[in-house]
């Protein structure tokens, strides 16, 4: 084999050494990228937690809300027959002064205050269930309200997770690591946000 085979043999070698060598030195340059991909594992599994957490509490938002429209309409109708028997309480009271001024039958003017007296229970007892229901639907719209504003946070932390993912994939494909830094710190103050949210709950 000549000199010259030789010097092209050895600088054949030469180039695939500084190919394998650039392509260690490549590998190690971007080893960290495994991390952002581990990371926005990670953010991926806390979004999806989040997401999940705001389903439950518009859930609980309509069940309450549905609660509420019940429990105004039960009200609702205890006041309508409140009314009622309020119009019966005021017939019978006219006919006891009516029949007292025309001398009647005393047994039959105390058949009327039998009447009045009953028909007073009576409404104090349908006020006390129209009140009952009244609390009830005020109960259910704050329990509604609360369950919207922890939403509401929640939905906040769930966008910031989506950023989050999305930023550090923009990171993989131009091989920025502070794109990184901002991917961790916004899905840090997602996390907080979410336990903050959890802890109210």
């Amino acid at each position: 084999m000549s000199d010259h085979n030789l010097d092209q043999l050895q600088d054949l070698v030469n180039v695939i050494k500084a190919d394998q060598a650039e392509q260690k030195a490549e590998k190690a340059r971007n080893a960290w990228t495994k991390y952002v991909s581990l990371s926005m594992i990670f953010i991926a599994v806390a979004a999806a937690a989040a997401s999940q957490k705001g389903a439950g509490f518009s859930s609980t938002t309509m069940k309450q809300l549905n609660e509420a429209t019940f429990f105004e309409g039960a009200a609702s109708d205890q006041w309508s027959f409140f009314q009622a028997k309020s119009l019966k309480l005021t017939l019978c009271e006219m006919e006891v002064d009516r029949l007292a001024e025309a001398g009647a039958d005393a047994q039959k003017i105390q058949a009327y205050k039998t009447k009045v007296d009953r028909y007073e229970k009576e409404r104090k007892e349908i006020s006390q269930k129209a009140a009952d229901f009244e609390k009830k639907r005020d109960d259910a719209r704050a329990l509604a309200a609360h369950a919207s504003e922890l939403g509401r946070k929640i939905g906040v932390a769930s966008t910031l997770f989506q950023v989050a993912i999305a930023i550090g994939g923009v990171c993989l494909i131009v091989k920025k690591r502070w794109l990184w830094g901002v991917s961790l710190l916004l899905g840090t103050l997602a996390a907080v946000q979410y336990v903050y949210v959890t802890m109210l709950h």
